[in-house]
């Protein structure tokens, strides 16, 4: 074995660790991410620490602007990692030491790595949170103008992908922003909830140092200090929670990616993708590949597991602290910077969408899409029961179906066949624009009530 060039573990042990030990063991190859957070969070305890007389006011200074230093080297690039080091934290501390001396070794006073991991992790994620706040209010906007273009547009919905009843652009758009909606309100809830500072549990169990937990908290944007020492350092929810988010968020966005494939494909024809998110294939000169789409719709795969990963290391970790927790951050580093590809990536292309009118309405029309009006026709005029005017109903689809046409294409006659008391006044409610016309109940697909959850969550984001 080689004398390890890290010290941090004092007298405890003669030799340092051989290169295989150095390798598992080190993290600043990914946790170096955590940089900013560190400095910043070093730099508030640095603040407390004279505050509260435990340093002098010249040893806090002179860290403050030390690691202010190596925060603008860190930036420019031009800081040299060292996994000798191990992780971000003794990176940082040992390049303070080189710039400013013996006051480096007092920023520890009263605080853990522990506590400072735990610290510097739940900024990120709190910063990755706000940053995912912003994109899913991008991408609800572009979705909203698309509703707003397309409000009375008449388009096939779908049960079974089979057409169930003729329902609106702006309507289908609109059932995306509720979904993102709903995880835009998880995003803020986690971020509410995760919002606690570690900072000052130390190891585990707190520290005998005069230290002011408060002050730290609130210099960093927290809301409170966290309020046990063994939990504070143990907890990880704040990244779980952050996954679980994601981890939706990405299955709405893989369900609208899945729409997207179908719908610009030469059987359906109903959207035509920019070519700015599109690609093209190295054999046939025709295809338009919706890559981007696919792509984003593959992403739930790795945001999920590493949802389920970071699940796995937790699941059975004694508390407070195990090395198994290094293990956090790489799932939750990928996991955010494919969300965010993946939403930039679908604004971009919901912004650029072009819904191809004509086509989307023809299709409405087609599968006996107004049924069930039909149905509900026979119910509220003719005050037949329910059960018995679906019988009916589909007794004239079938009539329909064999003689190769589409239900407003039946001859009164032909429908009186079935039942002699429906009258002319049925063919009021065939059309498909009557249809989504009718659907005026509270969140229904008619386009006055479209508009009215358009102008509701363009207040609501305003």
């Amino acid at each position: 074995m080689t004398k390890s060039a890290n010290q941090m573990w004092g007298g405890r042990f003669a030799a340092g660790p051989d290169a295989i030990m150095e390798a598992i063991n080190a993290s600043i190859s990914f946790d170096q991410r955590m940089a900013r957070q560190d400095i910043e969070g070093s730099r508030a305890h640095a603040a407390m620490l004279a505050a509260t007389g435990i340093i002098t006011d010249k040893d806090s200074e002179a860290i403050r602007e030390g690691l202010l230093t190596v925060l603008s080297e860190i930036e420019a690039g031009e800081f040299a990692f060292s996994t000798a080091l191990e992780d971000i934290h003794m990176n940082v501390e040992a390049r303070l030491k080189d710039l400013i001396g013996e006051p480096a070794g007092r920023l520890h006073t009263g605080r853990s790595r522990n506590d400072q991991v735990a610290l510097d992790f739940r900024m990120w994620v709190r910063d990755q949170l706000d940053a995912l706040d912003g994109a899913l209010i991008a991408l609800i906007h572009a979705l909203l103008g698309q509703a707003e273009a397309g409000a009375d547009w008449v388009m096939p919905g779908f049960t079974h992908l089979q057409t169930a009843q003729p329902v609106t652009w702006g309507h289908h758009m609109m059932a995306y922003v509720e979904m993102l909606g709903r995880d835009l309100s998880r995003v803020r809830d986690a971020r509410n909830r995760m919002n606690e500072s570690p900072l000052g549990a130390a190891a585990l169990a707190g520290t005998s140092f005069p230290i002011d937990r408060e002050m730290t908290a609130k210099a960093l944007g927290f809301d409170r200090p966290a309020a046990n020492s063994l939990d504070a350092v143990a907890d990880r929810d704040f990244a779980l929670e952050f996954l679980g988010a994601a981890s939706i968020c990405a299955m709405h966005l893989s369900r609208l990616s899945e729409e997207l494939v179908i719908w610009s494909s030469a059987q359906f024809r109903f959207v035509k993708l920019s070519d700015r998110f599109s690609t093209g294939s190295s054999i046939m000169p025709q295809k338009k590949n919706p890559d981007a789409a696919e792509l984003i719709r593959a992403k739930i795969g790795r945001i999920f597991g590493a949802n389920v990963a970071l699940m796995t290391v937790m699941k059975g970790l004694a508390l407070t602290y195990s090395k198994d927790m290094q293990e956090d951050k790489e799932q939750v580093f990928d996991a955010a910077d494919n969300l965010m590809l993946a939403l930039a990536a679908m604004e971009g292309m919901v912004r650029d969408l072009e819904a191809q009118q004509d086509n989307l309405r023809s299709a409405a029309a087609s599968g006996f899409s107004t049924a069930t009006d039909l149905a509900d026709w026979l119910v509220r005029v003719l005050g037949m029961p329910f059960r018995e005017a679906h019988h009916i109903t589909g007794a004239l689809v079938a009539a329909a179906e064999t003689k190769g046409v589409d239900l407003p294409e039946l001859e009164l006659a032909e429908m009186q066949a079935v039942c002699g008391e429906i009258t002319q006044d049925v063919y009021t409610v065939l059309t498909v624009e009557a249809s989504v016309a009718s659907r005026t109940s509270y969140g229904g697909t008619a386009p006055s009530q479209v508009r009215k959850q358009i102008a509701r969550w363009r207040e609501e984001l305003a």
